[in-house]
């Protein structure tokens, strides 16, 4: 079993060595690291060349925005599992990607996810957030349920059957794409009751009150263009981050 990580970066240059060499730590040996760097020019690139190994695939290009970065990296990936690391986070420990692993080789489930702990842009020791994501049932996208994105491996051929990311989507692509997954594709889950990204706190959707009206009204299209529900779902699904501040991680 061959695993996939795709990095999409864009000029990230105080941060981008920290997630090469998460990813370098793993003792995960079938593993590949692609890197979509969309024309930094910051030092982003030259930090990409210098760490650059056998494991690497590297491709320096402009695109449209992260989710088509995202979307290059799984049709360049070779991997039978792909998962994501955002040039800002780190893996929780070097034994993470080899958990995933074995969760894949002990069961036919299509993807497996775990919890995630958004940690302080230049303090990572120092969490933030905790997001405990539990087991996943069907029911619970109703009740604003996801599993955190980061921490989501899957195998290729749910990106095969069911699409990549819509890129008409600028912030909540990868909500939309969660749900279509989940719904039209009624994949298997299984969780592993461990954080396995550590986020760097300061994302893309919430920069800003514009931005954060922005995400609020995609994950309401994502919402409807799936038949998940509405603002009922929407409102629970914001909600559900209040406990997030107040637990931690127990492993």
């Amino acid at each position: 079993m061959k695993i996939s990580i795709i990095t999409a970066v864009y000029n990230r240059v105080d941060y981008i060595s920290d997630a090469i060499k998460s990813i370098n730590m793993q003792i995960f040996s079938a593993l590949e690291h692609v890197i979509i760097d969309g024309a930094s020019d910051d030092g982003t690139s030259e930090i990409v060349e210098n760490m650059r190994n056998a494991s690497m695939i590297v491709v320096r290009e402009p695109d449209s925005g992260i989710y088509d970065a995202l979307n290059k990296g799984i049709g360049t990936a070779t991997g039978d599992i792909i998962g994501l690391l955002h040039s800002d986070d780190m893996f929780g420990d070097a034994a993470t990607v080899s958990r995933v692993a074995a969760m894949f080789q002990s069961s036919d489930v299509d993807g497996v996810y775990g919890d995630l702990e958004y940690v302080a842009k230049d303090d990572p020791s120092r969490v933030i957030r905790y997001w405990q994501a539990g087991e996943y049932t069907p029911e619970l996208l109703r009740c604003g349920w996801m599993p955190p994105h980061p921490t989501l491996f899957l195998r290729r051929e749910v990106f095969e059957r069911y699409g990549v990311y819509d890129t008409s989507f600028r912030i909540a692509a990868d909500y939309d794409a969660m749900l279509r997954w989940l719904t039209r594709g009624n994949l298997k889950l299984a969780y592993l009751p461990r954080v396995l990204v550590k986020m760097r706190v300061g994302g893309e959707s919430n920069r800003s009150i514009g931005r954060i009206l922005r995400k609020t009204s995609e994950d309401y299209r994502a919402l409807r263009n799936n038949g998940v529900g509405g603002l009922s779902v929407l409102a629970a699904k914001n909600l559900s981050k209040i406990p997030q501040f107040l637990k931690r991680a127990e492993n």
